[in-house]
């Protein structure tokens, strides 16, 4: 037996909980008539959501369209409550941007029985 070596958990008892909280934003944007306009608006939204609320976010749809984008966000946490109450947050956040209309939100939460 090596002396540096950690016994893993029994088989079927999870270590800790774990929950995985994912939010998508359809969003439509105003004013705006080429893709680099899109970017100026549609950057700094995700980096302020990375920035405030430590997930990972990225625009992951449209990308060749200028007025419509789709930015996801993902966040881990082994607490469900606060996984809830940052992804209601980011929510908020994003739904108060004048610069963009949220047209729809699509919200998972996965865990350790899933």
């Amino acid at each position: 037996m090596d002396g540096g070596a950690i016994d893993p958990e029994p088989a079927g008892e999870p270590v800790a909980d774990m929950y995985v909280g994912t939010l998508s934003f359809d969003l439509l944007l105003g004013d705006v008539h080429s893709l680099k306009e899109k970017r100026s608006v549609v950057r700094p939204i995700v980096a302020e959501l990375q920035r405030k609320y430590a997930v990972s976010a990225a625009e992951v749809e449209h990308m060749d369209l200028h007025r419509r984008a789709v930015v996801g966000l993902a966040m881990v946490s082994g607490d469900a409550g606060h996984l809830s109450d940052v992804l209601d947050r980011c929510e908020r956040l994003v739904a108060g941007r004048p610069e963009v209309e949220l047209l729809s939100v699509g919200r998972r939460i996965h865990g350790d029985d899933d």
